[in-house]
């Protein structure tokens, strides 16, 4: 296979890993270097069901020694073609797709061929060109296998601006059962380590600019790069175990807690290969997937608590009100709030109004009183917050009955017309591939026969150029060490020096978490 053709391939096996979240990362650009993390982002296009788009999201092989019952590059599947980047192929292909404006950023992710160590030592070279020879300073995300030795990991984390490591499923039981080679602490251990690494560098760090006040001492301190500094995420698979919305918040909530984690993604699970392990559904459970991100939403950003949001006796989130608005609608006795005296935290309590339109409303009430059109101004969502606010003493849902049926009804009632209803008649169930025809307006208009000819010429030439890396076993380059070949299948974990993983045990009824709340 020529690069082209490896991408595909690579970059189709890789659209069940969730990115979408930005950089956090304040980088801007260098003169003489490539790339930035700050001004335009890595999360500024997104699929109509939200998944981001803006990074080069592709594997560094699929093949695969582990046979995850869920995971279509598992070891199993022979119907899968099986290929591999090279490292000097993923960072000529990462550079050229970024300077013609393709990409802002990388995310990286892998099969594990052979063994974990092998499989992350050929990242490592990958990420090494990319920053140290190309001066790459854009985005990148690399997703850590589980068993992966703490010193490569520790190479990852300078390399890398985020880490990830997949929880793949919410209890010990459902990971034993579908997932046999991976274990809670293949899984926790390197997370833990990326969580004390971010610390300890982030506290040196700001020791050395506190120790001295020489300019030049303190900008040497900044020039070195960072433990990832956008922290760590992870994902979830829901849907294809029995776990509950209770459960995986619960799991949610612990890992913010105790390890810091900057996102948990959840990816409602696709039936992409067949498995008598797995649900024979075809229905995949977008809509809980989304209630999800709000109910997680809430526990980052609004103050609520697990047990505010969800508890044992309904331990499944609601299908057909929001997370915030069915809390509303079980504690009317806290409405309805006046927006002209009410706390921040008060307001982020309403329905409709967000933490954006809470700040705005504590600034905008110092200069006058609010009434319905300055919150419309402001951008609150009226039709749903009015039911739950009084402005100046007037109730903004007069002539309504405020009972719990009757606000249930308006709240879950389908959105007519507006911006929301535009998009949800262009939705598109299921991933959206890289290489599927899309209907677009063109961006510019069309050049002339001169100039398409020009054009033609110089693409066909880039092309060629791009199709035409090393080969997999060709001479390395000057200064490149010898490369190990990358599909090692025939070579297990335990060959390669890595820690033996042992299999949970499948038959308990009640589902321990893999990490408990403190």
């Amino acid at each position: 296979m020529n690069v082209i053709e490896k991408l595909e391939v690579l970059a189709d096996a890789a659209k069940y890993d969730v990115a979408c979240t930005s950089s956090g990362v304040q980088r801007s650009g260098k003169k003489g270097q490539l790339g930035a993390a700050h001004q335009a982002g890595c999360c500024h296009s997104f699929t109509p069901d939200g998944r981001c788009v803006t990074l080069l999201k592709v594997l560094m092989t699929n093949a695969c020694v582990y046979d995850c019952a869920y995971c279509v590059n598992r070891a199993s599947n022979a119907a899968v073609p099986r290929t591999a980047f090279t490292p000097r192929e993923l960072a000529d292909l990462t550079i050229g797709f970024y300077r013609r404006n393709y990409i802002e950023g990388l995310f990286l992710s892998s099969g594990v061929a052979g063994c974990p160590d092998r499989t992350t030592e050929l990242m490592v070279q990958a990420l090494r060109i990319l920053r140290e020879e190309y001066g790459f300073r854009g985005y990148i995300h690399t997703k850590t296998i589980p068993g992966t030795s703490l010193e490569l990991i520790d190479e990852l984390g300078r390399l890398s601006d985020r880490l990830s490591v997949n929880l793949e499923l919410p209890s010990k039981q459902s990971l034993g059962l579908l997932a046999p080679n991976k274990s809670r602490h293949s899984i926790l251990t390197p997370m833990r380590h990326i969580f004390e690494s971010v610390a300890e560098d982030k506290e040196s760090r700001a020791l050395a600019q506190r120790r001295t006040t020489v300019y030049r001492e303190k900008r040497m301190a900044r020039k070195t790069r960072a433990f990832a500094p956008a922290g760590q995420s992870t994902q979830m698979i829901i849907g294809a175990t029995p776990e509950s919305d209770y459960q995986i918040l619960n799991l949610s909530a612990a890992l913010y807690t105790q390890l810091s984690l900057k996102r948990v993604f959840f990816s409602a699970y696709l039936p992409v290969v067949a498995d008598p392990l797995l649900p024979a559904t075809d229905a995949v459970q977008l809509n809980r997937e989304h209630r999800l991100y709000q109910a997680d939403w809430l526990l980052r950003y609004y103050g609520f608590n697990v047990s505010e949001i969800i508890d044992e006796k309904n331990p499944f989130l609601a299908p057909d009100v929001d997370p915030k608005a069915n809390w509303a609608l079980n504690h009317l006795d806290f409405f309805p709030v006046e927006v002209n005296t009410a706390p921040l935290e008060a307001l982020l309590r309403v329905p409709g109004i967000g933490v954006r339109g809470a700040r705005l409303i504590l600034r905008a009430r110092r200069q006058s009183t609010l009434g319905e059109a300055e919150l419309r101004r402001l951008g609150i969502a009226y039709k749903r917050a009015r039911y739950f606010i009084t402005m100046n003493g007037a109730y903004g849902g007069s002539g309504i009955d405020f009972s719990r049926d009757a606000l249930h009804a308006r709240l879950s009632a389908p959105i007519e017309g507006g911006r929301h209803g535009r998009r949800a008649d262009r939705a598109v169930q299921g991933q959206m591939s890289l290489f599927e025809a899309v209907d677009a307006p063109p961006v510019l208009p069309e050049a002339s026969p001169a100039n398409r000819a020009a054009l033609d010429v110089a693409f066909e030439a880039q092309r060629r150029a791009l199709a035409q890396p090393a080969a997999i076993g060709a001479p390395a380059r000057a200064g490149e060490s010898e490369r190990p070949p990358i599909l090692g299948a025939d070579t297990s974990p335990a060959e390669c020096g890595g820690a033996s993983q042992e299999g949970a045990p499948h038959g308990d009824a009640v589902c321990e978490p893999l990490l408990s709340v403190a």
